[in-house]
């Protein structure tokens, strides 16, 4: 079981000695890092939008199937997300921000891979009577501006609203997955970031917006993408992005 085993926690990082100083060197690389993150996610968002304009069947599963369908859930589960990953990815940043900056990388190379994967599929609305109402008469440009917007996101419910097959592989999942990845061998990071995993995973399924194969994906297609940029179990590269 040695490749289970969490890596030593590593470099001057691990040890507290970061501070503002230390952030404050790190700045550009930090906000080139979150740049690349969030074009990244505009790029796959561009993707399953126009993913939505294609007729996709909705297709057998047993998870839908038995898993029953709690709809507070589905009305919360974005914020849920929010909630979970916010204070992890804030004390990464704070605890380890040479680290940080290599995981919002990976993060945007998993995120470059779902858009490729939603352009590969073409799989439809697992539960459609409780389904969003897609794209409808929006224009590209005016859904897509919504769905790059937090407010739009989260104030307006817009990736309910507009996104109904950017299935394969569900990004909540992946998401929550890789940071736990890289923060697993953190005393109280790597708890805290499992147990908002599978809070999320949960979520995903009992609000009926992925198959089953959506979740065994993001698990695969993410842990794949973090050992090719880090290796397992050790880190390949222990601060340097």
């Amino acid at each position: 079981m040695s490749g289970l085993a969490p890596p030593p926690v590593e470099g001057r990082e691990a040890s507290g000695a970061t501070g503002a100083r230390a952030l404050g060197a790190l700045a550009p690389r930090l906000v080139a890092a979150a740049a690349f993150r969030y074009a990244c996610y505009a790029v796959m968002t561009a993707v399953a939008l126009w993913a939505e304009g294609r007729p996709a069947p909705t297709v057998p599963d047993l998870l839908v199937t038995w898993v029953p369908y709690l709809p507070w859930v589905d009305r919360v589960n974005y914020w849920l997300w929010l909630l979970v990953w916010l204070p992890l990815v804030t004390a990464f940043l704070l605890q380890a921000p040479r680290r940080w900056i290599r995981y919002m990388v990976t993060a945007g190379l998993v995120s470059l891979a779902r858009g490729a994967s939603i352009a590969l599929t073409g799989l439809g609305a697992p539960d459609p009577l409780h389904a969003g109402p897609g794209v409808g008469g929006k224009d590209f440009w005016t859904a897509y501006g919504e769905l790059l917007s937090p407010l739009g996101v989260f104030g307006r419910d817009a990736m309910a609203a507009y996104l109904t097959k950017d299935l394969f592989f569900s990004g909540h999942v992946a998401t929550t997955l890789l940071l736990w990845l890289y923060l697993r061998a953190r005393p109280v990071l790597g708890p805290a970031a499992l147990l908002a995993h599978l809070l999320v995973t949960a979520s995903v399924l009992v609000s009926h917006i992925h198959y089953g194969i959506d979740v065994v994906g993001a698990w695969g297609i993410t842990f794949a993408i973090f050992v090719l940029r880090e290796g397992w179990p050790a880190p390949r590269a222990a601060v340097s992005p």
